[in-house]
């Protein structure tokens, strides 16, 4: 199976200036031209033409680093779920005191508290952790150099939390996967989970930015083409700044 590395261990197998002046060559005029115009329509009448289209997109699906479209696709839906896990995870509501029914320890009969949703808590940590696994393992895969790079930033910032999550009852496990012990979870201290996983600059707000662009670095890598609300035609390649590399994790 395969893990994510430090980014040192990659950086060097990509080339980061790569030429696209072949997308650009340049066409002749004139009569040689015109001539050719005769046998474009024949092929298109009988087919071949769409032939060799369709070998050419066919070639433009694997990626630069080789990678295949549906791989990056899977990627960018594993980012996403994450993302939309770790939206879930900070929502305020998750956090407060409400009126929930609980057993109590000496009758065993089910009575009304105000209390934190210990249950929604955890149930919020497991679709978090199992979103974070997947893309993790994903994201291990992949030869695209801007997934990778997000991927050993987003894991970076999870290890620089080992010891916050080990107190709460979530490991770091081979591959750098989590695992959650979830007695210990039922009496970690409130505290210390919402420190992991609300509000800005928490390591959820970290993850939630980090499995964004993980997902753009994806589409981006694929060369989707696809149109904005107001009409107009994107390339979501130009979504992606390369200069983000330096950006200060």
């Amino acid at each position: 199976m395969s893990e994510i590395n430090s980014f040192s261990d990659y950086a060097n197998q990509y080339d980061t200036t790569p030429d696209y002046s072949v997308l650009f060559g340049s066409s002749t005029g004139g009569a040689s031209s015109t001539g050719n115009a005769l046998g474009d329509y024949t092929a298109i009448q009988n087919g071949s033409y769409k032939k060799l289209m369709k070998a050419y997109y066919a070639q433009q699906k694997e990626t630069e680093s080789g990678e295949s479209a549906a791989s990056l696709t899977m990627t960018k839906s594993y980012a996403d779920d994450l993302k939309k896990s770790v939206t879930a995870l900070m929502d305020n509501s998750l956090w407060e005191k409400k009126k929930i029914k609980k057993k109590d320890e000496e009758t065993g009969e089910e009575v009304e508290v105000v209390d934190y949703d210990r249950d929604a808590i955890a149930k919020a940590l497991d679709d978090f952790v199992s979103a974070y696994n997947k893309l993790v393992e994903k994201t291990g895969e992949s030869d695209t150099r801007d997934v990778l790079r997000e991927a050993v930033w987003m894991t970076g910032k999870v290890g620089a939390s080992s010891a916050l999550l080990a107190k709460v009852g979530i490991s770091i496990t081979e591959g750098n996967k989590l695992e959650i012990d979830k007695d210990k979870l039922a009496k970690a201290d409130i505290n210390d989970l919402k420190t992991l996983f609300t509000g800005a600059n928490s390591m959820a707000d970290y993850l939630s930015q980090k499995a964004g662009k993980i997902s753009t670095a994806a589409a981006a890598a694929t060369g989707s083409k696809t149109y904005t609300s107001s009409g107009s035609y994107s390339n979501a390649v130009s979504q992606l700044v390369s200069g983000k590399v330096d950006e200060e994790v």
